[in-house]
């Protein structure tokens, strides 16, 4: 039976005024639209829009040792673009520095501990005196006593030796100290020796001279280093007299550093003592031993002018940690311009040979026309005069 009632509900009827081209541009607009809904909604569920909240700083990881790098330093960084070190002005600091996650670098200052080994400040007042100072004594350095104003260790541990010590370069080449002393006996010898010597030149003030206070402040104006001479006990004593206060052998060790008290409150701004005459007090360790060692406590060297063979200056120097040093060479034993002359270059050759060496002489007008002469071509031969202080054994200095 072919009747419509048998076929499924519309699928005989024909279509009308249907247009399938329509309805496919429909479906592939519809498509888009989903697509375009769909992606604007994954862009808004991942933008970051600000609103969303923060772990606190504090809460952050610091980096760790593997995401630290090694930056150069500013000095070494500018050894690297020039070649030449440059000091860097964070030396005295450890730097640490680091590179965040984020790029960004972290430096850290914090101080440098001291081991002993590293750079130190230094006081200037340690290792010299300003020039414009160097005619006054530091009062820190001074004691007031029955026999007059005396050297003194400071509280800091300054010594005397130290504060009015001629300052020099530090090199360690041929250094050659001469010693001019007798002076403050002569007058017309004395304002010679400091107006026509070099400063390099080391004066030493008889203690029993005249105006020697005005002189010594001459002295160090001009830059020289002094030393003060004490008259020491010589073998033909009492025939031969160094003067006033001499120290003898006879003499008990309290009278003996009573006399030498009053020798070294004459003057101020001197590093040490040296000897006037002395031949037998020198060779008489019962009598030297509590005399040096008063010096030591005092800050002082002592200067053995090297004129007697017995001296015993060494063996008890060693045993007071006193600074002490001997002269090499007695300049001009001939009082003659040439055999001075002859004797500066014996200095000279010792000095090379040994690294440096110490020449005494008297102010007479040959000893200083000779020195002055020499003096002047001495640094055109790589010789270096320094200070007497300079060339001391120190048992407190490496």
């Amino acid at each position: 039976m072919n009747s419509d009632l048998h076929a499924p509900l519309g699928q005989n009827r024909k279509p009308e005024g249907q247009r399938p081209g329509i309805l496919r541009i429909g479906r592939v607009v519809a498509g888009l639209c989903l697509v375009l809904i769909g992606g604007f909604s994954l862009y808004t569920a991942f933008r970051d829009d600000g609103l969303s909240q923060k772990e606190p700083a504090s809460q952050e990881q610091p980096p760790t040792p593997s995401d630290t790098a090694q930056i150069p330093t500013a000095a070494e960084q500018d050894t690297q673009a020039s070649g030449m070190p440059r000091s860097d002005p964070h030396s005295g600091a450890n730097v640490q520095k680091m590179v965040a996650p984020d790029g960004s670098v972290v430096t850290k200052f914090s101080p440098k501990g001291r081991d002993g080994n590293g750079p130190v400040l230094v006081d200037a007042m340690q290792t010299g005196q300003d020039p414009r100072m160097a005619a006054l004594p530091n009062e820190a350095l001074l004691e007031t006593t029955a026999a007059g104003r005396l050297p003194i260790v400071g509280p800091d541990g300054r010594r005397p030796m130290d504060q009015y010590a001629r300052p020099w370069s530090g090199a360690r080449g041929t250094r050659v100290a001469i010693v001019v002393s007798g002076l403050g006996l002569s007058q017309t010898g004395t304002q010679r020796a400091i107006k026509q010597l070099p400063e390099e030149i080391t004066f030493a003030f008889a203690a029993s001279g005249n105006s020697l206070q005005r002189w010594m402040q001459d002295a160090r104006r001009g830059g020289h280093e002094i030393l003060l001479q004490v008259p020491l006990e010589p073998f033909d004593y009492p025939a031969n007299d160094p003067g006033p206060d001499t120290l003898l052998t006879s003499k008990s060790a309290a009278n003996n550093i009573q006399s030498l008290h009053r020798s070294m409150a004459e003057i101020t701004n001197y590093t040490g003592i040296m000897n006037y005459q002395g031949g037998r007090f020198l060779s008489d360790p019962k009598a030297m031993e509590p005399v040096l060692r008063d010096i030591s406590q005092r800050g002082l060297l002592f200067l053995d002018d090297g004129s007697s063979a017995q001296s015993k200056t060494s063996a008890i120097a060693k045993g007071t940690e006193l600074p002490y040093a001997f002269a090499d060479v007695q300049l001009d034993k001939q009082l003659d311009v040439n055999a001075i002359l002859q004797k500066l270059d014996e200095l000279e050759r010792v000095a090379k040979r040994n690294g440096q060496a110490i020449g005494v002489a008297s102010a007479f007008d040959e000893s200083i026309d000779a020195i002055s002469q020499w003096a002047e071509e001495a640094a055109m031969r790589g010789i270096e005069i320094v200070g007497v202080s300079a060339l001391a054994n120190d048992p407190k200095k490496p």
